[in-house]
C-alpha cells in the first residue's frame, strides 16, 4: 500500500438470518469496505456468502482471521449483549441491529462497555434510511407543517414466525417510537398501552399506545403481526397540514390545508373545512440498508457527522418500550422521567 492510498475497514457480520444476510451481501459488494467473514453456527444457510469459507462458527474464529474494524451484529435480541460485549472488548466497532437490547438495563450496558473501551456504536433503526421518512422530516425542519400536533404510525402484517424471542413491542413497534422520536424531535413523556396475544405464543402480537410528547403534542401507535396484509405508515399532523409517508412503497404525501368553499352542503359535512391540494412527492430511492451500512462506515472511518442512530437513542427505545409493556400489563397509563 502507498502513503497516499487509504485502507479500507474490514467488516464482518455476525448472525445470517433475515437482515444480517443483507448485510453480508452489501459488504461483499461495497467498495468502501472489504467484508471479513460472518459468524454463525448455524452456516450460510441462505446462501449469502460468495465464498462458503467466509462463515465460522464463533466471534473468535472471526478475530483469529486478522484485524476487523467493525462488525454487524445480527443475533437474537436477547444474544445482543453477549455478542457485543466479546466484540467490545476485543476493540471492534459495532452495529447492532434494533432494538439495542432485551432490556433497558442490558441497553445502558452496552452504551457504558462502548464508552468504557472508546469503542464506537451504532443501532441500525432503518427505517431512519427510508427515503420517505427521511424526505419527510426535512420538510418538517424546513417549516412545512408549521406547529406539530400529533404524530401517527400504523405498522401492520401477518405473522411471519421470524422473531420469536420477543413479542411485537420489541420486534416492530421499536421501528416507530424511534420514528416518533426521531422525526417530532421531542421524546416521549407519558403513555398508555393495551396489548393482546391472539395467536397463542408466549408474547403479545398486537399492541396500542397513545400518549404525549414533551412538545406537547400527542401520538399514537399502532403494531401488530396479525393482520392479513402490511401496513408500514407514519402521519404528522400539523397547522399547515400533513405528510403521511409509506415506508412499503417509500412514497410521501402533502396534505394541505386551504380554506375553500364548499356549496354542496352534503358533501360538506364529510370534508375538512380547510381541505386543500394533495401532493405526492417523487423521491430517489436507495435501499435503506445501504444508507444505514454507510452511515457506519463512515462512524468507523471517525467522521463527526456520520448519520448514526447513538446507544443512547437505541437506549431511550428500550425504554419505552418497557414501559409500554408495563402500561399494558398493569393497565393505567404511565409517565416518563427523563433516563439517568
Amino acid at each position: 500500500m502507498t502513503g497516499g492510498e487509504r485502507r479500507l475497514p474490514r467488516v464482518g457480520v455476525v448472525g445470517l438470518g433475515m437482515i444480517g444476510r443483507h448485510h453480508a451481501r452489501l459488504l461483499q459488494a461495497s467498495t468502501r469496505a472489504v467484508f471479513a467473514g460472518a459468524v454463525d453456527p448455524a452456516g450460510d444457510r441462505h446462501r449469502s456468502l460468495y465464498d462458503p469459507g467466509m462463515c465460522v462458527s464463533t466471534i473468535a474464529e472471526l478475530l483469529s482471521r486478522g484485524r476487523l474494524d467493525g462488525v454487524v451484529v445480527a443475533v437474537p435480541t436477547v444474544a445482543h449483549l453477549a455478542v457485543v460485549r466479546e466484540l467490545i472488548e476485543a476493540g471492534v466497532a459495532v452495529l447492532v441491529e434494533k432494538p439495542l437490547a432485551a432490556t433497558f438495563e442490558e441497553a445502558r450496558e452496552i452504551t457504558a462497555l462502548c464508552e468504557r473501551h472508546g469503542v464506537p456504536g451504532a443501532v441500525g433503526h432503518v427505517e431512519r434510511y427510508n427515503p420517505a421518512p427521511r424526505a419527510l422530516r426535512r420538510r418538517l425542519l424546513d417549516g412545512q407543517l408549521g406547529e406539530l400536533s400529533m404524530v401517527s404510525t400504523v405498522r401492520s402484517g401477518p405473522f411471519s414466525g421470524r422473531i420469536a424471542d420477543v413479542g411485537v413491542v420489541l420486534d416492530l413497534a421499536t421501528h416507530d417510537i424511534d420514528l416518533i422520536g426521531w422525526l417530532s424531535g421531542s421524546r416521549i413523556t407519558r403513555l398508555a398501552a393495551q396489548a393482546q396475544c391472539q395467536s397463542g405464543g408466549e408474547h403479545e402480537d398486537l399492541v396500542f399506545v397513545n400518549g404525549r410528547l414533551d412538545s406537547g403534542a400527542v401520538f399514537n401507535l399502532v403494531a401488530d403481526r396479525v393482520s392479513p396484509t402490511k401496513i408500514r405508515r407514519v402521519r404528522v399532523l400539523g397547522t399547515r397540514g400533513m405528510l403521511e409517508a409509506d415506508t412499503l412503497s417509500g412514497d410521501l404525501f402533502f396534505y394541505a390545508n386551504a380554506e375553500v368553499e364548499i356549496g354542496w352542503t352534503t358533501t360538506q359535512q364529510f370534508r375538512g373545512v380547510s381541505e386543500g391540494d394533495v401532493t405526492r412527492y417523487a423521491l430517489a430511492r436507495e435501499e435503506p440498508l445501504a444508507v444505514e451500512l454507510a452511515a457506519f462506515l463512515d462512524l468507523i472511518d471517525g467522521r463527526s457527522d456520520a448519520d448514526v442512530v447513538g446507544l443512547a437513542e437505541g437506549a431511550e427505545v428500550v425504554r419505552v418500550a418497557e414501559t409500554i409493556l408495563e402500561s399494558a400489563r398493569e393497565d393505567r397509563a404511565l409517565s416518563l422521567s427523563r433516563a439517568s
